[in-house]
């Protein structure tokens, strides 16, 4: 750990009050979020934006992801278009880890969502997304995009909804937050045994796998003794006192 399976929504036919889709405005929340989660040492795989949500789910299902999350806006039923405001994070009931990251989500958009008491983590059988993932999922609806307010808010804040997305990912998985920075190449250094590339920073999370001495990799990030470090595509944690900066 950690993989992460992003799916952000598909569904372009549900238009904003404002403008665009939310298949649309949850990709552009997803590609915001991509860069903090990996410079935080996170693998993250989005679903095809192009697909289903059928397709998204059978995507989580074929790889072997630690978390599924789930990016949506709601709609208010006919009745009551338009009036309904608030961002509920679902969780399938009993699922302890999918609770366990709508309570992060809730804690971290409580803070920035004008009105704070209308943020809650809610379960749900019915959701596909929820029911059919073997990975623990959330699902984040966040504000009613027939409501212009929410519209408005979601659009206009995309960055700061994305970091605290982020800072309750990287909290579910007891890593730090770290901001992104450019990518630099270095090499292993060690004398002679392989170095191991970690789920975190710290011995104590799993290995990855090993990179023998002079293997070239990509530094991502620093945090204390520790580098986020890029090989052959997995992004991990190494010790950064057997790491050459090129």
């Amino acid at each position: 750990m950690p993989y992460l399976f992003l799916s952000p929504s598909t569904q372009k036919a549900n238009l904003y009050v404002t403008e665009g889709s939310e298949q649309y405005w949850m990709n552009q929340l997803a590609d915001r979020m991509e860069p903090y989660l990996t410079a935080s040492g996170i693998n993250v795989t989005r679903n095809d934006p192009g697909g289903s949500a059928v397709a998204s789910i059978r995507q989580s299902n074929a790889g072997n992801y630690d978390f599924h999350l789930a990016l949506h806006s709601n709609a208010a039923p006919e009745s009551l278009s338009g009036q309904l405001r608030g961002i509920d994070a679902y969780y399938y009931p009993g699922s302890r880890w999918g609770y366990a990251m709508a309570q992060l989500v809730v804690d971290n958009l409580k803070p920035i969502y004008p009105l704070p008491q209308k943020v809650q983590a809610r379960a749900s059988t019915s959701i596909g997304e929820l029911r059919q993932t073997r990975a623990p999922s959330a699902l984040i609806e966040l504000g009613y995009h027939d409501n212009r307010e929410d519209a408005l808010w979601l659009t206009g804040n995309l960055e700061e909804i994305a970091v605290a997305l982020c800072r309750a990912v990287t909290q579910y998985f007891g890593l730090p937050l770290l901001t992104p920075r450019p990518a630099e190449k270095a090499v292993v250094s060690t004398r002679q045994s392989p170095l191991n590339l970690r789920g975190g920073p710290g011995v104590n999370f799993p290995v990855l796998l090993q990179m023998p001495k002079g293997t070239l990799i990509e530094v991502l990030n620093e945090y204390r003794d520790w580098y986020v470090v890029r090989r052959e595509g997995v992004v991990g944690y190494a010790n950064r006192h057997f790491i050459t900066l090129l």
